[in-house]
């Protein structure tokens, strides 16, 4: 195996520790769950993971290089992020159900699947703080010495993408399962979408604002 053992095993626990610290990812999928059901946390969770794919093939080709030489390049991207999150929750905030429209169940009328999966993909994309983060953290744990360093990123970034789905997947299914009990009392089901939205608002000018 071209990964050190003790690294592997380092990887895996500080990864583990940092995935279960509430962060945007994991509150990102909340806010899917809650909104369109299991199945929108699942798939929002797999729009997170697919993007943090792409970070891990662009921190293995070197490309965040270009945030270096062109410091703005990292502004621009971070801001059309931070917009992009801003957006999401406006119009959640701004949709307007009727009482006594036939009440939807989990994944139909709040949040589809397919934009569950875009969303997640396209916010952690145009997070730069992501592929910086995944730059400045995977090559800690990858030994040159040992050759086949693509390789080594490739298994790190296998692991953490499975973790992603353990940990943030758990929480999307978890608060689907609440918000399909929520959406089915009138009196709260508004209130959740104000929450979810303010909450999506609230990262982005999080984005927009952390350097």
């Amino acid at each position: 195996m071209p990964v050190d053992h003790n690294l592997l095993m380092l990887f895996t626990v500080t990864t583990i520790v940092a995935m279960i610290t509430p962060g945007p990812d994991m509150l990102f999928v909340l806010g899917c769950g809650m909104r369109g059901g299991p199945r929108a946390g699942l798939l929002a969770t797999a729009g997170v993971a697919t993007s943090e794919a792409v970070h891990v093939a662009v921190a293995a080709a070197g490309l965040a290089a270009l945030f270096e030489a062109v410091p703005l390049a990292f502004t621009v991207v971070r801001v059309l992020g931070a917009v992009y999150l801003v957006y999401l929750g406006v119009q959640m905030i701004r949709q307007r159900k009727g009482v006594e429209s036939e009440l939807p169940v989990a994944g139909e009328g709040g949040m589809s699947g397919r934009r569950a999966f875009t969303s997640g993909m396209v916010t952690n994309l145009l997070n730069p703080k992501m592929v910086t983060f995944t730059i400045a953290f995977l090559p800690q744990f990858i030994d040159p010495r040992l050759g086949q360093v693509w390789l080594q990123f490739a298994i790190l970034g296998a692991i953490l993408i499975l973790l992603e789905f353990v940990v943030d997947g758990t929480v999307g299914v978890l608060a689907g399962r609440i918000g399909g009990w929520l959406r089915h009392r009138h009196a709260v089901r508004r209130r959740v979408d104000v929450a979810t939205g303010g909450l999506f608002v609230g990262l982005g000018v999080r984005l927009a604002v952390d350097r």
